[in-house]
């Protein structure tokens, strides 16, 4: 055995010398194996399959090209069925028995918060997956975030921004009884007082909530001047559907904000005129502005692939993040020529890499060092047309600057009617 190692050493030590590539040579090491747990049933399987279907778009075009080091790309995913009680064990399983050599974290924040620790303890290289502050109180070196969030603060603060610069002076919190909403809501409430804007009204509700006429007519009667809204996939829906009937008055310069689901091909067909006037974040969307190179050719790919799969068949909220995770990492491998999770590590935290949604660099926390996150306002949508969003116009981003498409319409019961 020992022989046959001297001998794999010396045929890599002859090609280096000669100039020669190492691919070839390579292949007998096997695959380098990835690693992670996806939410396949439950309330996240929509966002983790859509996620999912990007990861393995991108595992098939850097096997086409050769794969790392010459090494095929394996990936070894288990189902979180959306639950944080599964993933300490998945990851353990991943680690100590299936030996993968990397780790991407599951979709979203609740999933991914519980395996923080383990990582850290081992001190592992994770990319993360779409999960908001993990890494707030853990503060582990190797930890980087697909997301587009950037400073904790950047959500909140370009839609507060918005709305003082259409006149607001007042602003109504509302938001569900979840880790990541109260999270964003702390960060909003702690910017009105930074701003000196009025909080004339502020509400949590139940996870389980379905009925918000009450909600709805008591934050008309408040007269904000902007509603900042944090909910989940269901309230986002009953949410809308209560402002649809009651209205929230002619004071309102903006309505949105932190309204999670609403950027699924599935709600946005079945909300359809409904989401007009709406003001609120996203991570990708199908303007001008955001064409990166290898962009078109993914949709192109996952989109066809989506339709087999019956998962959400635009995927622009989370499809091209989890194709950009697998771009990092190829990067970071061939700049090091290694896949030790330091060296991967010490690339990830200074280098800016262009990927299908952008360029990527990250702060010392391993969030984005400048948030990317859109900022975007529903326009001219029609009922029970999934095909509009696939063109640009439909949802035009404000903010960043750097990416905006058009300016604000308000109020927000004008832009509601067209």
């Amino acid at each position: 055995m020992n022989s046959g190692r001297i001998r794999r050493r010396t045929a890599v030590a002859g090609a280096l010398a000669a100039g020669l590539p190492l691919p070839a040579l390579a292949q007998g090491a096997g695959p380098i194996k990835i690693g992670m747990s996806m939410p396949q049933t439950g309330g996240l399987a929509a966002g983790g399959k859509s996620s999912l279907i990007g990861i393995e778009v991108w595992r098939d075009d850097v096997n086409e090209k050769g794969g790392l080091l010459g090494r095929k790309v394996e990936m070894i995913v288990y189902d979180d069925k959306s639950s944080a009680s599964e993933t300490p064990a998945i990851y353990s399983k991943l680690l100590d028995v299936d030996k993968v050599d990397l780790i991407f974290a599951p979709y979203a924040t609740v999933p991914t918060a519980p395996i923080m620790p383990l990582v850290k303890q081992r001190d592992l290289l994770l990319i993360g997956n779409f999960s908001f502050q993990v890494n707030r109180t853990v503060k582990h070196d190797k930890w980087f975030n697909n997301a587009p969030w950037g400073p904790a603060d950047s959500w909140a603060r370009a839609f507060i921004d918005l709305g003082m610069k259409a006149g607001a002076d007042s602003i109504a919190l509302i938001g569900a009884d979840q880790e990541f909403a109260q999270s964003l809501i702390r960060i909003a409430k702690g910017l009105a007082e930074e701003k000196k804007l009025k909080v004339v009204y502020e509400q949590s509700y139940p996870p389980a909530t379905v009925e918000f006429s009450a909600m709805v007519r008591a934050l008309r009667a408040a007269r904000p001047g902007m509603v900042f809204v944090c909910s989940y996939p269901p309230d986002s829906v009953g949410l809308l559907r209560a402002v649809n009937e009651i209205g929230v008055g002619e004071s309102v310069k903006v309505f949105g904000g932190g309204m999670v689901g609403l950027q699924f091909s599935a709600v946005a067909e079945s909300m359809g005129s409904l989401l007009n006037g709406v003001v609120n974040y996203n991570s990708y969307l199908p303007e001008k502005s955001m064409e990166f190179a290898g962009s078109k050719e993914f949709f192109v790919k996952y989109q066809k692939r989506a339709v087999e799969a019956k998962v959400d068949p635009l995927g622009y909220y989370l499809a091209p993040f989890g194709y950009a995770m697998g771009q990092m990492v190829e990067q970071a491998v061939a700049a090091t020529k290694s896949i030790e999770h330091k060296k991967l590590a010490d690339f990830l935290r200074t280098a800016e890499m262009p990927t299908i949604v952008g360029p990527i660099a990250f702060a010392a926390d391993g969030e984005r060092k400048e948030s990317a996150t859109l900022i975007a306002q529903y326009r001219g949508v029609v009922d029970k047309n999934i095909e509009q969003f696939r063109s640009p116009g439909k949802q035009v981003i404000l903010s960043p600057e750097k990416w905006k498409t058009g300016e604000l319409i308000q109020p927000f019961e004008k832009a509601r009617k067209g």
